[in-house]
């Protein structure tokens, strides 16, 4: 089966996007997926988005893990699908579409950055060393004061894999404090089973728990290994947010054409 992608990227976060409004993808399996995302022997990258037609929606998205399965809401692919709209030619002032967690909007501003509009967080779970929150996918959020030397891999894969998250999996985030409106995260990812360059989940989820133990202000500039991303929102109690938006670059990488086996 001969398939045409494209590729692109957030902050480093890379995706395959299929344009699957024919529904001619529709049969590719867990094996492919996981293959095409192989960054060894496919075309590499951190999952696969398919657009989608979808009634009362611009488009659909549909999102799938680096290993093949699906998965729930990822942020910078979703910013990567609204450019990938875009440039197919679906041209509006304000993208509505539909994903894993639910219905987003998005725009793109004068700069080009995408802005993406996540889904309200009513709760944050707090315990004696690290947070839970849950963002359209699961965060573990873990603060520290040297980021540069955690073992991103070999703490992140301990946590995700440890009993309470084993089945389900769940996103390590450790996170540095900067000033009140600015923090640094790496992420360890379930289903890519790595540290990737950026997380959008990850990134908001850190935003807001950084909001939640600092008050007075509604933006958050957030430093990742691949770029430089902002959280905007409103706090409308200590651990409610709502009208919360993930803002950053998603670039065109380049397309081609992969034979896929059957």
């Amino acid at each position: 089966m001969q398939v045409l992608f494209f590729k692109y990227q957030g902050t480093g976060n890379d995706f395959i996007i299929l344009d699957n409004r024919e529904k001619i993808f529709d049969g590719l399996t867990q094996k492919q997926i996981n293959k095409m995302c192989n960054r060894r022997f496919g075309i590499g990258a951190d999952g696969l988005i398919m657009l989608e037609n979808m009634e009362g929606y611009d488009f659909k998205m549909i999102y799938f893990n680096a290993d093949g399965n699906p998965s729930t809401m990822c942020g910078n692919g979703g910013r990567c699908l609204v450019q990938f709209a875009k440039d197919q030619g679906i041209s509006k002032y304000t993208y509505y579409f539909t994903a894993p967690d639910g219905d987003h909007e998005a725009e793109i501003d004068n700069y080009g950055n995408i802005r993406l509009k996540m889904k309200d967080v009513n709760g944050l779970e707090e315990h004696t060393t690290y947070a839970l929150v849950d963002t359209g996918s699961p965060h573990y959020i873990k603060l520290t004061n040297n980021i540069e030397k955690v073992d991103v891999v070999e703490e992140g894969r301990a946590i995700r894999n440890s009993k309470p998250f084993a089945e389900q999996g769940i996103n390590v985030n450790f996170v540095e404090p900067g000033n009140d409106d600015s923090i640094f995260v790496r992420t360890y990812e379930r289903g890519v089973e790595d540290e990737t360059m950026s997380c959008g989940t990850g990134v908001t989820a850190s935003a807001l728990l950084n909001a939640h133990n600092n008050r007075g202000f509604n933006r958050v500039e957030v430093k990742t290994p691949g770029g430089v991303l902002s959280v905007e929102f409103n706090k409308v109690a200590d651990d409610v947010f709502e009208n919360i938006w993930l803002c950053g670059p998603a670039n065109f990488v380049y397309k081609g054409e992969i034979e896929v086996e059957d």
